[in-house]
């Protein structure tokens, strides 16, 4: 056990500085000036060279980006991610201050794709060839190929502008000010957390319903068949119990699609949350507070893939030991 943590560790601290590496690069490597992203063009046409210089030393513009990432690699040994230009805020209260805003949108979307995924592709994979097989896939296969964003932005029309049943955006109404009820909080996170969950359903469902079918058409299914067990029995009593395992693959490795969804659905609805931060980073050149939400998002993925490693041991033993003996 123990060597299984210390080769965690040592996988969770190579992904971090893996992660921030590059996104320090990707930086880098960006033609977007910082200082001219955040002043304005106009302003910075008519900024004096001292003050344009004043403000590249600030933004560390003029830097090389290795000496730069070695700077911060070495405050954050430390625990010092560093200042977010954008926000003139420590980078870990930004990015603790939004991740708090998305987490509950991330776990209800989560959550609602695992749920409603597995139920689709079990009706599907149980009824094969009928009507509703023939529905859930034509669902799952238009979702699939369809954006994300392009997906948020009908909902926003048709259910925020056209019907009214959901407010425009953001996480709580237009110029609230002190402590919001949880209530408002997720009516506001309603319509953006459905469709973030959208093509995650999808994707559970397909593969669940391909493992429903290679269930239903095994051996034992066939024997309690010639006993005249009914399909319901058959698919609680048997197949339910050998789709725990797929079932929680799939729904572990859902975290980076909702994770890297989330960017472009907070961006449509304005939620203030991780993807909207991300996305101001990225286009004013902010790399303290991008590298801090990379970090993040890396983290959360890890998490989840460790959890399901877990999990696994726990439904099959049998991969609980050979891990085990792997480590040996």
């Amino acid at each position: 056990m123990m060597r299984l943590v210390a080769r965690g560790v040592a996988r969770f601290a190579l992904l971090m500085l893996a992660v921030s590496f590059l996104t320090f690069l990707l930086v880098g490597s960006s033609p977007i000036d910082p200082v001219q992203a955040n002043v304005g063009q106009a302003a910075y046409a008519t900024m004096s060279p001292e003050r344009r210089e004043q403000l590249a030393e600030r933004w560390d513009a003029d830097t090389p980006i290795v000496e730069r990432y070695l700077s911060w690699l070495g405050d954050a040994v430390q625990g010092d991610l560093g200042e977010s230009l954008r926000f003139n805020e420590p980078v870990v209260e930004v990015v603790g201050e939004r991740f708090a805003s998305s987490a509950l949108l991330l776990a209800a979307s989560w959550v609602i794709a695992g749920a409603v995924g597995l139920v689709l592709g079990v009706a599907s994979g149980a009824l094969r060839d009928s009507w509703l097989d023939r529905l859930v896939r034509g669902y799952c296969y238009v979702l699939s190929a369809t954006p994300t964003f392009w997906l948020a932005l009908i909902a926003l029309m048709v259910f925020a502008v056209y019907l009214g049943w959901f407010p425009l955006g953001f996480s709580v109404p237009i110029g609230s000010t002190g402590a919001v009820p949880l209530a408002t909080r997720l009516y506001h996170m309603v319509l953006p957390a459905l469709v973030l969950s959208l093509t995650g359903i999808a994707n559970v469902a397909l593969h669940t319903r391909e493992k429903t079918i290679d269930v239903l058409g095994s051996d034992y299914v066939r024997f309690a068949r010639s006993r005249g067990e009914g399909l319901r029995s058959i698919v609680f009593r048997h197949g339910l119990r050998n789709l725990v395992f797929p079932a929680l693959t799939l729904q572990f490795s859902q975290v980076s699609e909702i994770v890297g969804g989330s960017i472009l659905v907070e961006q449509v609805f304005s939620y203030p949350g991780l993807g909207q931060a991300a996305v101001t980073a990225g286009l004013g050149g902010d790399a303290p507070l991008l590298v801090g939400i990379a970090l993040a998002t890396a983290a959360l993925v890890f998490l989840g893939n460790a959890i399901a490693n877990l999990l696994y041991g726990a439904v099959d033993p049998r991969l609980g030991s050979r891990v085990r003996e792997e480590v040996r």
